[in-house]
This record gives structure tokens, C-alpha cells and sequence, in this order.
């Protein structure tokens, strides 16, 4: 496997720069976890868990914070949210505090977060959440000195890990090469808008050469790089996690390489076949390597007349859903599943 391009290099933070919040985005199923998890190991940076998903699911939904019952309305719906109170977070001081500056959604939301961080003595704060990269330039404008890391995995193998969570959802292949090529062009429209403040990490790179890898995330992120990162001795239970689910691998990482390649004995052919139609080029500037498939007759007829149209169709509909979300938040703005909704906020 190639190491990675030139693409995902970014320049080390400029020695003038306040280090700002850093954020972790992507979409599902490619990396995001395990990164956070060497992340927390470093003793400077805090980033939750779970992912909060502050920005998708209230940024923009219920008008000017400014007013104060918009405001209410907007916190009351992030408390009964699992996730934000996966932060454990203190309402009272939240409204004291929320006052006192900006009355926008990114104020709000850094509150959650920098309450979290000062529980946890770290002076940095940080966010993982999917597809964060939609709101680049709002959290860059919002956050002077923030940075962003976009996680990129190859998109067969993040479609394999994703049937094993969710096997008939999600759209099948047309869902899941949306989400990749939505993902990824956002990635290089941000990098080439913000070549100092974004950067684009491959999970394969991660695996393999994971010292490597962190400690050129660890220079654009303007930190030191602490061994403990690479032994994820900050996140102990997903460390042990992961060796046990990687048939006794014990390399430097806790990361497998049995993990790349695991879509050619789990993934249809003909939905390889698709994606590798639609994502090809963006996969190859990535260093994704094209599978060569060999159809017969019957395969190229089915391929042709039943599975193209049919996940052209699904691709369609997820990318046209995504804008009706992004574009139309107040009227259309996504809504989390219901199980992740408490009954009553406290």
C-alpha cells in the first residue's frame, strides 16, 4: 500500500496561532473512533466519547438565539438529546455564561464542550462528529485557531464495516458511494479554502504506519507527540477492545491491517462494481487501487438493468435529502433517531 500523497499533507500550525478546538469528521464507519481514541491519549486534548453532534441536528433550527425564547426552546432540545448529556452538562451555568458573549449556535455548543474539557483538566477541546466537514467555514469563522481532521477510508471497506451495523439500511451501495463522494469532495473543497487549518487522514495510514501518522497530526496540530498515543493509553477499554478483535495482533497500534481489504470476501461484486464506477477517480487519487471484476453475461445483464438504475436511484435520493437538510435547516433540518431522545430533559 502506498504511503500516503501529497494531498493529505497540510503546513505545521504557525507559531503565533492560539490553538483552537480541533474536530474530527468524515463519514461513518471510517476511522473517526480510533483517531479520537489516540487523540484523548495526549495530555492536552479532551474530545468526548460520543460524538455530539451539536451541529447536525440543532445548528440553524430554531432561528436567532439572541431572542430568549428561541434560545430556551434550542437548549431544552440539546438536553433531551443522549448524546450532549453523555457531556453531563450544567444548564444553570450554561445560561449564566451563554449571556455573556455572542448569542450564536457555535457559542453554545463550545459551552458544552469547554465545561466538558475543564472536568477533565485539559486545556483543548475537541468534537467527533460524521460529516462535520459540512460546516467548515461556520466553525472556522466561529473558532479562531480551530482545526479540523477529515478521516478517508476506502469506500469498500467502509460500506463493509457499515452493513455489519446497519445490514439492510442505509441505501445499500447508492447510499453508502453518496455518502463517500459527498464526504470526500467536501474534504478538497475545505482544503483548498483552509490548507492551514484542514487535513485529510487516511484510516490505512493510521494502521499502518501509525507513529508516523500521529505525529504529523501532532505537527499540524501544533502539539507535541506523546508516546502514549500510540499505545492509546488514554482510551484502555477500546485499546483492549481492539486487540481482541484482531486475532492476537500486537504491533505498536492497537489498529489491525486485518481491517483493510475485508470488503473483497464480504461485498456483491456488482455492488463493487458500482462503486468503482461512481468513486473511482476520487479513489485512485487516494491510493485505493481499482479491483479487477470479471463479469459473466448474466452478471453484466443484471448489473446493467437491475443494480445500476436501481442504486443510481438511491445515490440520488441521499444527495438530494442532504440538501434539502443543509440548505433548508429551520424547515427541513435532520432529527436524530427517537431512541437517542429522553422523554423528559432534567
Amino acid at each position: 500500500m502506498a504511503k500516503p500523497s501529497a494531498l493529505a499533507a497540510s503546513p505545521q500550525l504557525a507559531p503565533t496561532e492560539t490553538p483552537g478546538p480541533i474536530f474530527i469528521g468524515g463519514s461513518d464507519r471510517c476511522g473517526k473512533t480510533s483517531l479520537r481514541h489516540f487523540l484523548v491519549s495526549h495530555p492536552n486534548i479532551s474530545i468526548p466519547a460520543v460524538g455530539s453532534n451539536m451541529w447536525t441536528y440543532f445548528y440553524g433550527q430554531f432561528g436567532d438565539l439572541g431572542r430568549r425564547d428561541n434560545f430556551e426552546r434550542c437548549l431544552a432540545a440539546m438536553l433531551n438529546y443522549k448524546h450532549v448529556r453523555f457531556l453531563k452538562p450544567d444548564a444553570d451555568r450554561i445560561r449564566r455564561e451563554f449571556w455573556k458573549g455572542d448569542p450564536s449556535y457555535a457559542r453554545l455548543f463550545a459551552l458544552f464542550q469547554i465545561h466538558h474539557a475543564e472536568r477533565e483538566s485539559k486545556p483543548r477541546w475537541g468534537d467527533q462528529t460524521g460529516l462535520i466537514e459540512r460546516y467548515a467555514d461556520e466553525v472556522f469563522t466561529a473558532y479562531p485557531g480551530s482545526k479540523m481532521l477529515h478521516m478517508v477510508r476506502d469506500p469498500r471497506d467502509r460500506y463493509e464495516a457499515s452493513l455489519a451495523l446497519w445490514p439492510n439500511g442505509m441505501g445499500r451501495v447508492g447510499g453508502a458511494a453518496a455518502r463517500w463522494l459527498y464526504s470526500i469532495r467536501l474534504a478538497h473543497r475545505n482544503l483548498a479554502r483552509y490548507p492551514d487549518r484542514y487535513k485529510i487522514v487516511r484510516y490505512e495510514s493510521l494502521v499502518c504506519w501509525p507513529e508516523q501518522t500521529l505525529r504529523d497530526i501532532c505537527a499540524f496540530l501544533g502539539e507535541n507527540f506523546s508516546p502514549a498515543m500510540l499505545t492509546m493509553d488514554g482510551a484502555p477499554s477500546h485499546r483492549d477492545k481492539l486487540r481482541s478483535s484482531a486475532n492476537g495482533h500486537q504491533g505498536a497500534s492497537p489498529l489491525s491491517p486485518e481491517f483493510i481489504g475485508r470488503f473483497r470476501q464480504s461485498i456483491p461484486r456488482r455492488e463493487i462494481a458500482f462503486m468503482q464506477f461512481h468513486a473511482g477517480r476520487l479513489m485512485r487519487t487516494h491510493g485505493y487501487s481499482m479491483e479487477p471484476l470479471r463479469f459473466s453475461l448474466r452478471d453484466w445483464f443484471l448489473f446493467s438493468l437491475v443494480d445500476w438504475p436501481l442504486n443510481l436511484i438511491r445515490m440520488y435520493t441521499w444527495l438530494g435529502k442532504e440538501a434539502l437538510h443543509q440548505n433548508f435547516p429551520s424547515l427541513a433540518g435532520r432529527t436524530a433517531a427517537p431512541k437517542m431522545i429522553l422523554k423528559e430533559a432534567s
